[in-house]
C-alpha cells in the first residue's frame, strides 16, 4: 500500500459489502474488506441450509477482486475522529474511507417471553447451522412451528414441509408485501404441502409449545422465529447517529450524518431515516452507489443521490414451486404474479445471477448496473409533508 493511494476500509462481505469493495476497484484505492468468517453467506439460501440442502456458502476467490484484501475478524469499534477501525483480535486498521456494510440479524423480541430462551432466529450462518442441528436431532413427525408470514418465514415454511415435516406457520398476516393474488398463490401452495397457516399474533414460546395471544397452546417441538431483523449495534457502539432499531442514519448519498468519511450500504442504512426493504435487490445497487459516493468525494465531487428502484419479490417454495411478484419501481406490489413451477424456475435463476453479477463486478469493477428511479425525492417531499400534518 503506498501513502499516494486512498485506503478504503469496508466493514462487512455480505451483498451490498461485496459489491461496493469490488465497485472501488474502479478508483486508485487500496480496499480492506473486514468480514467475520473467510466464505460469504448466501442468505438468501439459509432456509434450504437448514433443512440440509444446500450450503449457502460461496468462496470469496469467486466473487471479491483479487486485489481487495480480506481480514477475516470482527470489527469491534470505529473510531471516526481517528479514522481508525478497531477489531476483536486487538488490530487495528487505519482508514480514509469507510464502508459500514454490517447487514442485519435476526431480532427475536424480549417483550414475547420465551421467545429469546426457545425459538430459533432463521438470517444468519451461524443461526441456520444450529437450526439444522436442532432439525436432525428432531423426529420428522415432530410438529414445528414458524413465527412469521414475511418473505422468510414463508420460504422457511415451505422448504419444511416439503422435505416431510409437520408445520405450522403463526402470523399476524400472510405475505404483507404481496399483491392478493401474489398471496393467494403462496397460500394455495402452502395448502398443498400441508402447511397450516394461523393468523393471530403470538403472547409466549415454550420449550414444547407456542401460546397465541387468543390463549390457544401449538405443540412445537422446534420454533422458528422469522418475525422481524434487526442491525448490527456497532454504528450506536461507537457513537454514530442511528435510526430507532441502530441503521446508520445517512443523507441521500448514503454518508453518515456525523462523518463524511462514513458512508453507509445495505441493510444497516437508513438514507434519510427512509430505509430501503432489507433485501439483496437493494443491497448490490446500495453497495455500488456506496462506493461510487467514496469515489466521488476522493475526486472533489459531489456525490449522487441513491437513485435505484425495485422490481420484485422472489419467493421459493420448496424446490418445486415459487411465487415471482411484480412490483412497481417503489417497492409496492402489482397485481401480476408467476406461481408454481415458473415461480420456481425464476426464483432460482435470481440466486444464481445474483452471484453471476458479483463475480462480473469482481472482474470488471464498475459493470454492475441497476433499474434508476427518479421518484425518490418526491417520495420523501411527501413523508415530510405527512409528517407535518
Amino acid at each position: 500500500m503506498t501513502k499516494s493511494r486512498t485506503h478504503v476500509v469496508v466493514i462487512g462481505g455480505g451483498y451490498a459489502g461485496v459489491t461496493a469493495a469490488n465497485w472501488l476497484r474502479k478508483g486508485a484505492t487500496d480496499v480492506t474488506l473486514v468480514n467475520p468468517r473467510a466464505q460469504f453467506v448466501e442468505r438468501i439460501r439459509l432456509h434450504q441450509l437448514a433443512i440440509d440442502n444446500d450450503d449457502a456458502v460461496e468462496d470469496y476467490a469467486t466473487i471479491l477482486n483479487p486485489d481487495v484484501r480480506l481480514v477475516v475478524d470482527n470489527a469491534e469499534r470505529i473510531d471516526a475522529p481517528a479514522r481508525r477501525v478497531e477489531l476483536a483480535s486487538g488490530a487495528t486498521l487505519d482508514y480514509d474511507y469507510l464502508v459500514y456494510a454490517v447487514g442485519s440479524t435476526g431480532a427475536v423480541p424480549a417483550a414475547v417471553p420465551g421467545a429469546r430462551e426457545f425459538a430459533y432466529p432463521l438470517s444468519e450462518l451461524q443461526q441456520a447451522h444450529q437450526l439444522r442441528a436442532r432439525l436432525a436431532d428432531t423426529p420428522s413427525s415432530a410438529p414445528i412451528v414458524v413465527v412469521g408470514g414475511g418473505l422468510t418465514g414463508i420460504e422457511a415454511a415451505a422448504e419444511f414441509a416439503e422435505a416431510g415435516r409437520t408445520v405450522t406457520m403463526v402470523t399476524d398476516v400472510l405475505g404483507p408485501t404481496l399483491s392478493p393474488g401474489g398471496r393467494g398463490s403462496v397460500a394455495k401452495r402452502l395448502r398443498k404441502l400441508g402447511v397450516t397457516v394461523i393468523e393471530t399474533p403470538v403472547s409466549a414460546v415454550t420449550a414444547d409449545a407456542v401460546v397465541l395471544a387468543d390463549g390457544r397452546t401449538l405443540p412445537s417441538a422446534v420454533t422458528v422465529w422469522t418475525a422481524g431483523f434487526g442491525v448490527p449495534g456497532l454504528a450506536a457502539a461507537s457513537g454514530l447517529t442511528t435510526d430507532a432499531i441502530g441503521r446508520l442514519l445517512a443523507d441521500e448519498t448514503l454518508t453518515s450524518v456525523d462523518d463524511d468519511r462514513i458512508v453507509g450500504t445495505g441493510d444497516a442504512v437508513s438514507p434519510s431515516g427512509l430505509p430501503y426493504r432489507m433485501s439483496c435487490q437493494a443491497a448490490m445497487p446500495l453497495g455500488a452507489q456506496a462506493a461510487n459516493t467514496v469515489l466521488s468525494r476522493i475526486a472533489g465531487e459531489r456525490p449522487a443521490d441513491v437513485n435505484h428502484g425495485m422490481a420484485a419479490q422472489c419467493i421459493s417454495l420448496g424446490r418445486r414451486a415459487g411465487t415471482f411478484q411484480v412490483n412497481n419501481i417503489d417497492d409496492s406490489p402489482r397485481r401480476v404474479y408467476i406461481g408454481g413451477r415458473p415461480g420456481a424456475i425464476i426464483k432460482e435463476q435470481v440466486c444464481r445471477w445474483t452471484l453471476k453479477w458479483m463475480r462480473g463486478e469482481a472482474v470488471k469493477p464498475g459493470s454492475y448496473t441497476w433499474k434508476t428511479w427518479q421518484g425518490r425525492q418526491q417520495l420523501l417531499a411527501d413523508v415530510e409533508e405527512a409528517a407535518l400534518q
